[in-house]
This record gives structure tokens, sequence and C-alpha cells, in this order.
């Protein structure tokens, strides 16, 4: 009868203990601000060749465990197409940040054309990085597009401090997705289409109005997001692009990339990348999904996710899929599963 007595009461006092980790909703919340609250929001200063300068970035959440920071596309688009991660890892009690990098309409954006270099986009993620307090021991990186480069390039430099990388929907060679822009997806558009859209850029009137209207329906409704409405934040983001940074680095066509990114190329450095990587593709993405699993194994501890109705922005045109797999993957890290 004591031992069943003592039995029961550790019982209890276990299940106090462990109701006692799980964070209120003050907890998560809880920022440690003082002043004037700004709602996770913080201008980091961020030091360059050139100067400091201010980025700006918002938190979600307090978890010690879980710190991610989201890297979007462009270069130069905003961090409004993510948005749709704070439908979801707040459920989750994930730790995470938005952030538009330096020269994005939330930041401030310095006309120094040094500036707008894969290098220099590193040291200030490292420098971000300082400023939320993340480690080893906490800190994701997830990047889309060009927000993949920019991820895969931090984690060679610097995966000592990094407990997962996520990359969506970029390939490590732009050569390579140029090639697959042209022998793939441009061959799925109507051939008048295409040969219009050949002839505007030959003349190289990227300014021409008619350039997006053909790119609109044919393209961007095709590969880049599905939906038959655009979600807001991802009609915000392409109304504050920097089209002066994302001209220089990704160049003016759509197919395929012409500016100083035009011979990027890293996959023969991912077998580097030692830290658990989740690479994600999709069905109707601008990139090749096959491409995408393939990186996924020259990674030394690598996990595919396939969004079969997605496109380029699989986190919106195949939200379900690409959430539950992103989850998943930082849960299991997190739990030492993976």
């Amino acid at each position: 009868m004591r031992l069943l007595i003592f039995l029961l009461f550790g019982f209890v006092l276990f299940s106090c203990k462990e109701k006692q980790t799980v964070p209120t909703v003050a907890d998560y919340y809880n920022y440690g601000d003082s002043g004037v609250q700004s709602a996770g929001i913080k201008m980091i200063p961020i030091k360059t060749p050139v100067g400091e300068f201010k980025v700006w970035t918002k938190r979600f959440g307090n978890n010690p465990r879980i710190k991610i920071l989201l890297l979007h596309g462009g270069p130069a688009m905003t961090h409004e197409y993510m948005e749709c991660f704070e439908s979801f890892f707040p459920k989750e009690g994930f730790e995470f940040y938005e952030y538009d990098q330096l020269g994005s309409y939330y930041s401030d954006q310095p006309k120094d054309s040094s500036l707008w270099t894969t290098e220099r986009f590193v040291e200030e993620v490292e420098q971000v990085r300082q400023a939320i307090g993340a480690d080893s021991s906490n800190f994701y990186v997830l990047g889309n597009s060009w927000g993949g480069i920019l991820a895969m390039e931090y984690a060679l430099k610097y995966q000592q401090h990094l407990k997962g990388l996520l990359v969506a929907n970029m390939m490590a060679s732009a050569p390579e997705y140029g090639k697959y822009a042209q022998e793939v997806l441009a061959k799925q558009m109507d051939s008048s289409v295409l040969a219009e859209i050949r002839a505007i850029e030959a003349k190289k009137d990227f300014s021409n109005p008619r350039y997006m209207e053909l790119l609109l329906p044919h393209f961007y409704k095709q590969h880049l997001c599905r939906l038959e409405e655009w979600p807001d934040g991802f009609n915000r983001t392409m109304k504050h692009v920097n089209g002066e940074i994302y001209t220089l680095m990704q160049g003016p066509s759509e197919f395929g990339v012409g500016g100083r990114l035009v011979n990027w190329d890293i996959k023969a450095r991912l077998k580097e990348i030692k830290v658990p990587t989740l690479m994600i593709g999709a069905k109707h993405d601008t990139m090749d999904p096959a491409a995408m699993e393939e990186q996924s194994k020259l990674v030394q501890k690598g996990r595919y996710l396939y969004c079969p109705n997605g496109s380029h922005l699989a986190m919106w045109d195949d939200q379900r899929v690409f959430m539950t797999g992103v989850i998943d993957f930082i849960k299991d890290v997190d739990e030492g599963k993976f």
C-alpha cells in the first residue's frame, strides 16, 4: 500500500513538472522588452565595408530550443510573402523571425552597388544570428528561392552555428537552373507566347508592359504561385521589390539567371554540409524538383520534401504538405530523431 501511494505521489509530482515545462501564452510572447513595446519588431544594426546600416526583423515567440530565421527570395523581395508561417509556427511553440535583408523595403536601402554580393549577404545573416542570440543548439535557417542560395552559402561558411538547414525551391547551380528553364519550362509555354517573350527579351525591352502581361498568366501563374487569387502578403512583396538590386543580381529575364549570380554553383560543395538539411521541391516549381531531391542526397544528413501540387511558392499553393513537412523536420531535429 505504501509503495502504491509512493508511486502515485511520484506520478503526480512528475506530471506537475511536465506541465511546468509547457510555456503559457504569456511566456511565449515575453521578449523581455522594457519601455515601449514594439510587437517583436527590431531594427538590427549591420556593419558593412561601406558603413553601418539597419535591417528590419520581427520576432514571434520565445523558445530557447528552436529559433528559426526566415530568408526571403529575390534578391530584394520582402518578408511579406513569408507571413504565412505566422499561421503555423506559433501553434508549435517555435520562436521565429521574419526579416527584410539589407536593400529590401523595410530595411535600409543604401545605393552602393558593392554591397550586393552573396558573400556580403552571408556576413549580414551572421550578424543577425548574433543579434537574436541563436547558436548551434537552437538555430535553424529556412530560405526560399534566393533565400535558399543565401541559406546554403551561410551553411558552407558558418554551419558550426546551425542546428538545422531548410532550403525551399532553390537549385544549387544557377547554370543548371538556366538549362531547366530553357529546356523544360519554356517548352511548356504556348509557342506563339514564347516567341513574343523572346522578341521582347532580345530587344532588352524589359520595361515594356507587354512583357509582364505575357509572363503573369503564362509563367507566374503556372510556376510561381498557382493560387487563383494571390495572397495579400505576396502582392505586397511584388509591390515592394527593389528592382535595381533584383536586376543587378538575378538579371532582367525570368528564364534563368543573368546578373551577378549567373555563374553561381555550389553543387559540388554540398557534401561539406554536415547539419541536418531539408530540401524542398515542387512539381510545378521554376526549379527542377528532381534536382532538389538529388541535393538532399548530396548533403551528409539530408531529407527531401516533395510538394505534388506546389510551385515556387509551395508554402502557399501546397501549404499543408509544405508546412507539415517543415514542422516535422524541425521537431525531428530538435528531438534528436534525425
